[in-house]
């Protein structure tokens, strides 16, 4: 990096939200299928997604318990192929989608940060 190059500023983060922010539709999000959400907390950013499964939905932090990446590689890709696990595209862990319980890869029996959702009036809003 030569010496007159601006440095990079690295976004801030935050691991929580408040409650009660609208993020959108239940049925925007497919029955198996999982949706990523970018919020802006004062000057910094929250990362999460949102899996629905069987009726159920679930939050959790956009980030691999091990290795701390974001879980997806595509804009709201986090289930297997099949659509029964998240999966993490940089190292192959996988999770149950309403648990966030870690089944394989290298941090088995671990589990995701959950990000505390729920659905009221058909909006799934932080809880």
């Amino acid at each position: 990096m030569s010496e007159d190059a601006a440095p990079t500023e690295e976004r801030k983060r935050v691991w929580k939200t408040p409650p009660g922010v609208a993020l959108c539709a239940e049925a925007d999000i497919a029955d198996p299928g999982s949706r990523g959400f970018v919020l802006q907390i004062g000057e910094a950013f929250f990362h999460g997604f949102v899996v629905r499964k069987d009726g159920a939905v679930a939050g959790w932090v956009d980030r691999c318990p091990h290795a701390g990446f974001p879980l997806a590689i595509e804009l709201d890709r986090y289930l297997t192929p099949d659509a029964s696990l998240i999966l993490c595209g940089w190292h192959g862990a996988v999770f149950e989608p309403l648990s966030g319980e870690c089944k394989g890869g290298p941090c088995a029996g671990g589990r995701l940060t959950p990000w505390p959702v729920q659905v009221a009036g058909g909006i799934v809003r932080t809880a």
